[in-house]
């Protein structure tokens, strides 16, 4: 199913019309004191469009959206149900209030807002997904791999462009739940990942890995190789430090530095049962 045929078939959105949780998933939705309804200027508000095209969209899909908990009170049935708290004009005898599921009907058809299509992204993502748990979990991944790649973007100019990208591609990647599909050459190359692919453990990882970088950056430049942009990196602490990006073309760049400064400290020793000496 795709996003169009959600927006023009009223018999599919009936099959997400309970799903009213995606709602606060993409963004904080704001409600009357009574925690359950939304005038049209807050539904306008949510999907950041005027009124008037809620209004148009009410218009044209009266009954559905009445199906799903749309009504009209008049002033003072609202009154009596939400109260006097919310400041209505003098001239105003009837108020048109959204439940969550009319809310998120809305959403559903509602073209020209982001949010609103942010929302279909939601059930599109999630419609083959079988329980509740893993509806759940498929939400949050879509959510965090989104909030990542706006960090990301944020960071352009800053950082990395191609490592940018390539981790933007990553995200979109975990947030539709498939393998990204990347050049293997293009995939990050981290000093410490490297050398554990050597043999070594966590604590001569952290002794060797800050000195590894720095020979790294120096055989380059004596090598006259031009060093990559920095990227943000997490430490073992917590906080985040720049680094080089180096990638898998790196490799062969690291394994000489290995060769020359580690290879021979590093060697594994000898299994002297194999020559015949004491176990």
């Amino acid at each position: 199913m795709n996003e169009l045929a959600l927006i023009e078939s009223p018999s599919l959105r009936a099959q997400h019309a309970d799903r009213v949780d995606v709602l606060d998933k993409v963004k904080a939705l704001s409600l009357l004191p009574d925690g359950v309804h939304a005038t049209t200027d807050m539904v306008a508000g949510y999907y950041e469009v005027s009124p008037e095209a809620v209004d148009q969209i009410v218009k044209r899909n009266r009954r559905e959206l009445e199906n799903n908990g749309y009504k009209v009170l008049a002033r003072a049935e609202f009154e009596g149900v939400i109260g006097d708290t919310l400041k209505l004009s003098p001239q105003a005898r009837r108020v048109a209030v959204f439940n969550r599921k009319a809310i998120l009907n809305i959403g559903q058809i509602l073209t020209g807002s982001d949010v609103a299509k942010d929302v279909r992204a939601y059930l599109l993502n999630i419609e083959e997904i079988a329980t509740h748990e893993q509806r759940a979990d498929a939400m949050d991944r879509v959510h965090l791999a989104k909030a990542r790649i706006e960090m990301l973007a944020a960071a352009e100019g800053y950082l990395d462009s191609e490592w940018i990208r390539l981790k933007m591609r990553i995200q979109a990647a975990i947030g539709l739940g498939e393998e990204p599909e990347i050049d293997h050459a293009n995939l990050p190359l981290y000093v410490p990942d490297f050398l554990k692919s050597k043999g070594l453990n966590q604590a001569r990882i952290k002794s060797a890995q800050s000195w590894f970088g720095r020979r790294v950056v120096k055989v380059a430049q004596a090598e006259g190789r031009t060093l990559p942009e920095k990227r943000a990196e997490d430490t073992a602490s917590g906080s985040v430090r720049e680094t080089y990006a180096w990638t898998r073309k790196d490799l062969p760049l690291f394994e000489e530095v290995w060769d020359v400064y580690y290879a021979a400290e590093y060697a594994p020793e000898p299994d002297y049962a194999l020559f015949g000496g004491e176990s």
